[in-house]
């Protein structure tokens, strides 16, 4: 008797629930809430929250970390609720997605803390910004922004109360109101971490910015880890996304996150923010974490911007050097996030005729875990708006990944400006699809889909393209895209193409 078959496992995609530039009227989380039904309807498996704990004040983003232990409950730094909301509105945020069958992703900033409720007087050294290995300066007396207090909190969930000795550095020093790049030292300080235990740019790039906490003070150690068991019993959480890691104890993260998967793991999904042009250093990085850990493909980003600002780039070197292409399980794959969009950017955006390009390479490939951003989703609020990307298309690429893009990879990838690939499907999702871009004129593709779509007549699920394309009897089919464009064909009977016809309300901010 021949073994029964298993089911072909979903395709996952996540969505970045933020942007920079999101109003800063603590309502974010009341308009996700509303929201999840519809993103899961279109293919969202999980969220990636913005940073939930209380920030300097209720204008920061989160990165700004004051008190890991605050979520929008306590009133302190000007407000009881964060940026994004309460407590009780991110419980209710929760609560919907759980009952959605959608994951919710933490955004943990254990790097620093900021907005100190004291200072303190210590012993510093000031170094080379360039070389945080040289020391630039005697040692002295500073007076740095490094007593935490959270007196709105009362010691509740945690007594732990943060002095000098619990950080290895800052970059202010009150007493003469100097910017300059200080190592703590004293009988109670380690300085920097251990080479090899943060990244070695800069010489050591443990200091980021700041008041950067210490891991090798087990006060530290003790509380954050005390703060990850706090949090998975209190939000119900799929996983975490971890701020800034290059910059703290990889001996601590390893830590914390073994202890999460031993303890609360089941299916909990962990991923860091390496954002680094090096696919050695990336690599290293995750043979180090054991490979129960995830990096964003900062590399492809790379390529991505590159290639849109390029007149017919060689799509064919899309995947050079890239994470995807030498660690797939282990690749978050991204066109844009909160850190590369325009006037925020930490490098240059990926231009926003290639979009649709790009979407189409992180969503109806094999390979990666595909991150869709906010921005691109919804479009971005502020100063500099734009609309959502991908002329609206965005989420019909994304319910295109969930309904079809499984199976057998065939690529065509013999011609530099134009890129072709198949998926055959599976026996229990059996439809399949063809894509076809090109980045410069008109594209054209003979693909093989398989004999048994004999027949059938295949068309663009994004409508860009009104090509009717009968695939032969040997399986062939020729298919097209528009100039600068994609299209992505599948048998225009295949379940699920009345979906496409509907309207994704992308007017998040509607009253």
């Amino acid at each position: 008797m021949a073994d029964e078959q298993k089911p072909t496992a979903e395709n996952m995609t996540m969505l970045q629930g933020f942007e920079w530039y999101v109003p800063a009227d603590g309502r974010h989380w009341n308009r996700l809430e509303k929201h999840v039904p519809q993103l899961k309807a279109w293919g969202i498996d999980n969220i990636w929250i913005p940073p939930a704990c209380k920030a300097s004040s209720n204008q920061g983003n989160g990165y700004d970390v004051y008190d890991l232990y605050d979520l929008g409950e306590f009133d302190q730094k000007g407000s009881v609720g964060t940026k994004w909301g309460t407590k009780d509105e991110l419980m209710k945020l929760c609560d919907t997605a759980k009952k959605n069958s959608v994951g919710l992703y933490f955004d943990a900033v254990l790097n620093h803390k900021f907005a100190a409720d004291r200072k303190e007087k210590c012993q510093a050294i000031e170094v080379d910004p360039e070389n945080r290995n040289k020391e630039v300066s005697e040692q002295y007396e500073i007076e740095a922004w490094v007593g935490y207090d959270f007196p709105g909190r009362g010691g509740k969930y945690s007594a732990l109360k943060y002095h000098w000795y619990h950080f290895s550095g800052v970059d202010f020093n009150a007493k003469n109101d100097k910017t300059a790049i200080y190592k703590i030292v004293g009988d109670k300080s380690q300085g920097w971490a251990e080479d090899g235990d943060v990244d070695s740019e800069k010489g050591n790039y443990d200091f980021l910015m700041g008041s950067d906490l210490d891991y090798s003070h087990p006060e530290v150690e003790k509380d954050v880890l005390a703060w990850g068991n706090w949090l998975a019993e209190n939000v119900p959480l799929k996983g975490i996304r971890f701020d800034a890691i290059k910059h703290y104890s990889e001996d601590f993260l390893r830590k914390f996150i073994t202890m999460l998967d031993e303890t609360y793991g089941q299916g909990w999904f962990f991923v860091g923010e390496f954002w680094k042009d090096s696919l050695d250093d990336m690599t290293r990085y995750l043979e180090r974490m054991g490979r129960k850990f995830s990096l964003f493909d900062a590399p492809l980003v790379y390529n991505f911007s590159q290639i849109s600002k390029a007149s017919g780039g060689d799509l064919r070197k899309v995947f050079d050097d890239t994470l995807v292409s030498v660690m797939p399980v282990n690749a978050v794959t991204l066109v844009m996030n909160h850190d590369t969009q325009p006037y925020q950017a930490l490098e240059a955006p990926v231009e926003g005729w290639f979009k649709p390009l790009a979407h189409a390479l992180i969503l109806l490939r094999g390979e990666g875990y595909p991150c869709i951003w906010y921005g691109d989703l919804y479009g971005i609020k502020g100063e500099h708006p734009f609309p959502p990307s991908c002329g609206g298309a965005l989420p019909k690429l994304a319910l295109a990944r969930k309904l079809y893009a499984y199976g057998k990879q065939a690529d065509y990838f013999d011609y530099a400006t134009c890129l072709g690939w198949v998926r055959y499907g599976t026996w229990d999702r059996g439809y399949g699809c063809a894509v076809v871009m090109s980045n410069a004129g008109p594209g054209e593709k003979r693909m093989h889909v398989g004999e048994m779509h004999a027949g059938e007549v295949w068309t663009d699920v994004l409508g860009w393209s009104d090509r009717q394309v009968t695939i032969d009897q040997d399986g062939f089919g020729v298919f097209v895209c528009g100039q600068t464009s994609v299209s992505v064909f599948v048998n225009q009977d295949a379940d699920g193409r009345e979906k496409f016809a509907e309207k994704f309300d992308d007017n998040i901010y509607e009253e």
